[in-house]
């Protein structure tokens, strides 16, 4: 019987696993997508030509206080590279170095080390101005602005309330909670306070339907209202080929720039299929750190998976499920309506917590899922309910098992990178 060997990037090496030919419905990847021959003209290009603006800078003043809010070393983001070009753009104008703050846009994440945040923004950036990693815990560094029309109530970074000028740079990637990562979800979540965060998911798992894909949504409508009280002037976001590198650069308005970034990046996300898979292998490479982050390969496999399938994680997870929210174990195991009913009553006190369990158990009442992972051990899967597997070939004998020798295999390589979409439609 004539095999396929496919590879599935995991943390800094590949594992590679044989799915008879005969089994295999496809294999899906972020498109081939060239990236631009010089990035950081492409930075420069972004910047001289913002969207929605004549000019970035023009009415900035030589004593204004920047903050540049950048995302973290969970994301990919080139952010050495954009930020030097944003230092020296603001110099022309008369901004110096030291009044210019790099904030490290956490979210409900952990703090970034020293190393990583020299991996991350690279030794100039750490040479020319002070980076601070958000601290979403501590109330004494966050602003309160009241709620939204929705009831999210903002509190935002201290820092970033104060600055004159704030910018924003993320990465643009499909993503359940809003429809797609980058433009305001800097902000919310990535420099608010936890109650904030809270709100805006548990507003996300809420909808009827995960919203992976979708532009024109309540949940990013709620974060570019967060993103204006916390006066968000520009942004700058990357569209990334599955290489990581750079295939287009947007600036300049909250809301345009994003948009058009999005369209962008539909084309090396947005992934056909010819149809929905008994069994779907999901690697969750580059989102390998934990399965706070890893989840995200849940949602783009349950657009590619069958009702009563099976879905197979191939994650290393080095810091286990998560390092800030380590009690989701104790409810990730609930029923969606169990755990929400646990918020709504208040027995459940982390909200961020509550709204990631619900989507993870959303998609596990739709599909079996099957873990495997180095970092989270078979009792803490169990927790999250779901089965474990040493090897993916454990896993597939597992799925064949349920679903029959005849079971057809969809196979996603970078599975929170990519936007499954069928020849019956759309997202």
């Amino acid at each position: 019987m004539k095999s396929i060997t496919f590879s599935l990037p995991y943390g800094d090496k590949s594992i590679y696993v044989e799915i008879p030919e005969r089994n295999i419905l496809c294999t899906s990847s972020p498109n081939d997508v060239l990236g631009v021959k010089d990035e950081v003209k492409e930075i420069e290009r972004a910047i001289k030509k913002p969207i929605g603006y004549d000019s970035l800078f023009k009415h900035m003043k030589p004593s204004d206080k920047v903050v540049i809010v950048s995302d973290d070393n969970t994301r990919i983001t080139p952010v050495h590279m954009i930020i030097p070009v944003y230092l020296d753009e603001l110099n022309k104008v008369g901004v110096e170095d030291g009044d210019i703050t790099v904030i490290a846009a956490l979210g409900t994440h952990r703090p970034m080390t020293n190393e990583e945040l020299k991996a991350k923004f690279g030794n100039e950036v750490l040479k020319r101005v002070e980076i601070r990693n958000h601290d979403f815990q501590n109330t004494e560094k966050l602003v309160n602005l009241g709620t939204t029309s929705q009831g999210t109530p903002i509190s935002i970074n201290k820092d970033v309330m104060e600055a004159d000028f704030v910018i924003g740079i993320g990465n643009i990637v499909p993503h359940h909670i809003p429809g797609w990562a980058g433009g305001a979800k800097i902000i919310q979540p990535g420099v608010s306070g936890e109650a904030t965060t809270a709100g805006t998911h548990l507003l996300g798992v809420r909808q009827s339907r995960c919203l992976l894909g979708e532009v024109e949504n309540v949940v990013r409508s709620e974060m570019e209202t967060i993103s204006q009280k916390a006066g968000l002037r520009i942004i700058v976001n990357t569209v990334l080929n599955r290489e990581e590198k750079i295939v287009k650069v947007v600036a300049g308005d909250t809301v345009k720039a994003f948009r058009r970034g999005v369209k962008e990046a539909r084309k090396v996300y947005e992934v056909p299929i010819p149809a929905k898979a008994d069994i779907v292998l999901a690697g969750s490479h580059p989102c390998d750190i934990e399965f706070w982050q890893a989840h995200k390969s849940l949602y783009s496999s349950e657009l590619a998976v069958k009702e009563n399938g099976t879905i197979i994680i191939v994650t290393p997870c080095p810091e286990g499920v998560s390092k800030m929210h380590p009690e989701v174990l104790d409810f990730a195991g609930l029923s969606s309506k169990e755990i929400d009913r646990h918020v709504r009553t208040g027995e459940i006190k982390d909200g961020t917590a509550a709204a990631l369990a619900i989507a993870w158990a959303m998609v596990r009442e739709r599909a079996e899922i099957i873990m495997v992972s180095d970092g989270v051990s078979p009792d803490d899967a169990g927790k999250l309910g779901y089965k474990s597997a040493d090897t993916v070939e454990e896993a597939l004998t597992m799925a064949f098992k349920r679903h029959g020798a005849k079971a057809r295999v969809t196979v996603l390589t970078y599975a929170p990178e990519v936007l499954p979409v069928t020849r019956q439609g759309t997202i």
